[in-house]
């Protein structure tokens, strides 16, 4: 074992402690909202484009609003006296391509449907749009899935920059993907859509308060506002940006004493890998009041593996703690899956989920974004669906038996 010197140990502590020192003294410069008006900001002038995660009493559709059976048919009547369909898509990274692949082998199928509400968290989010719009934008899905290397996602920063900033890497690349693909064109067709009565939702969270944050896409999408198409990127931005490691995004919002401030938003993962809607909604209600008939079905996009490989662990700091984060989110996710089990089979609504079985192709490591194994692990989501073995119906005593596959 090498020892060090008294020289060298001093040096050590020394470059520790200016760095220490640096970073201390070293951040970004922002603006945050105050706690007092925290609850109560709105965004591109209006407070109906999100909603707390966990707020009591939120409701998807906001029927109440309406003041007659002929006003509500009038906004939602795409969705009413018709079967529905729901799709929940998960967090992931690289391991999205799974689920882009299975929705463009559903399509190849014939069998997928329109569905009533997407949404989406982290690279779910980034799927979530392309799912909402169907199948003829399987191939904008396919190319985002398939041909991004890692230079064309974020670029590495150098460690002054990490030390004096809020992130490890710039996503300045993923923003201009998104520039790309999220195009004008494509923010109208969300508006269009949501005119029907279908919902596209997607899940942030926000750091300042620490809660989730579930956004109104369609809604945005519709709202007319010049600013509108920037901030839906930035929200698609924000909930696949992992923190720390991507930078979050820096929301301005409005607050009740007229001000203008930034609120801090990172992935949708910091809260929960997958949701469907808040445990305090009342979907029968809703159910009854469209006139939904049959029963409703949940589709669930788990990009992940339930069960936990053996890999034993380097004692070194970040080997530790890169393997105890991994083990939460992997959790994290069975966890989520429970709860979308429990209020579905309580709504009456059937859950249907996917997932990457354990023999599924492996991410050979080389690169955060490797195309090669995204490519391949499309083909893998593609011809599951073609082949019926995608999909699993779930109940609440099903997910433990799901663990062990």
């Amino acid at each position: 074992m090498q020892r060090w010197s008294s020289v060298s140990a001093l040096r050590l502590s020394l470059v520790c402690l200016c760095l220490l020192f640096t970073a201390a003294c070293s951040s970004i410069l922002r603006n945050p909202v105050p706690e007092q008006y925290h609850l109560d900001t709105t965004v591109l002038g209006r407070n109906d484009l999100r909603i707390w995660g966990d707020r009591t009493g939120f409701e998807a559709y906001p029927l109440a609003a309406l003041e007659s059976s002929a006003a509500i048919e009038e906004r939602y009547g795409g969705i009413m006296h018709k079967e529905h369909h729901y799709l929940a898509i998960s967090g992931g990274g690289a391991n999205g391509a799974y689920g882009a692949g299975v929705l463009a082998g559903w399509s190849t199928l014939g069998t997928r449907p329109e569905f009533t509400l997407v949404t989406g968290v982290s690279t779910g989010a980034l799927t979530a749009p392309f799912a909402f719009l169907g199948s003829d934008y399987d191939q904008q899905l396919k190319e985002v899935y398939t041909t991004l290397d890692t230079s064309r996602i974020i670029i590495r920063r150098s460690l002054f920059s990490i030390i004096r900033g809020d992130s490890i890497v710039d996503s300045t690349p993923l923003s201009r993907v998104l520039e790309r693909y999220i195009t004008d064109d494509v923010i109208a067709a969300i508006a269009r859509e949501y005119r029907r009565g279908r919902a596209l939702h997607i899940g942030t969270t926000n750091l300042d308060a620490g809660r989730p944050v579930i956004w109104n896409i369609g809604r945005m999408a519709d709202s007319g506002h010049p600013d509108a198409p920037r901030l839906i990127r930035q929200v698609l931005l924000a909930s696949a940006s992992i923190p720390g490691v991507f930078p979050p995004a820096y929301i301005r919002v409005q607050a009740a004493d007229g001000r203008t401030y930034e609120e801090m938003h990172v992935d949708g993962g910091t809260s929960s890998q997958m949701f469907l809607y808040p445990s305090s909604t009342d979907w029968g209600r809703l159910l009854e009041i469209l006139d939904v008939q049959g029963r409703p079905t949940a589709y669930l996009i788990r990009n992940s593996r339930f069960m936990a490989d053996f890999d034993p662990v380097r004692a070194r700091v970040t080997d530790i703690a890169g393997r105890s984060v991994q083990s939460l989110i992997r959790t994290q996710g069975i966890g989520d899956t429970y709860r979308i089990a429990a209020i579905s089979k309580r709504d009456g609504i059937q859950v249907k989920l996917t997932w990457i079985p354990a023999d599924a192709i492996r991410d050979p490591g080389e690169e955060v974004f490797d195309p090669d194994f995204m490519s391949a692990l499309f083909e893998f989501g593609y011809q599951r669906a073609i082949e019926e073995e995608v999909w699993r119906k779930v109940d609440i005593g099903a997910v433990e038996t799901i663990q062990m596959d």
